[in-house]
């Protein structure tokens, strides 16, 4: 799955199945839905989740809890506003 086929998905009822959980969390958290976005995140070990989970802090105004996640995803604190954040985080996650 590109970029294009990820935002276009997001026109769709359901999550394509095919995601990993940081990108389903993504496609969860555009749906309006932070809470269960985060559950996923919080679950998953890796550094793309803990990325995720970095931008659903910063999204909800918790920017020490972010500052914390970046930093275990090895990222540098994002100065970006949340929607380009969320589409370069979508962009590498795919890529």
């Amino acid at each position: 799955m590109n970029l294009e086929q990820f935002l276009a998905s997001l026109s769709a009822a359901r999550c394509p199945q095919s995601l990993s959980p940081a990108l389903w969390a993504l496609w969860t958290e555009a749906h309006g839905d932070w809470h269960t976005a985060h559950g996923k995140v919080q679950t998953d070990g890796g550094v793309d989740a803990a990325w995720v989970h970095a931008y659903l802090h910063r999204r909800e105004g918790d920017l020490g809890n972010a500052a914390y996640w970046y930093a275990r995803a090895g990222e540098p604190v994002c100065r970006d506003d949340l929607d380009t954040e969320w589409q370069a985080i979508v962009a590498s996650l795919l890529a």
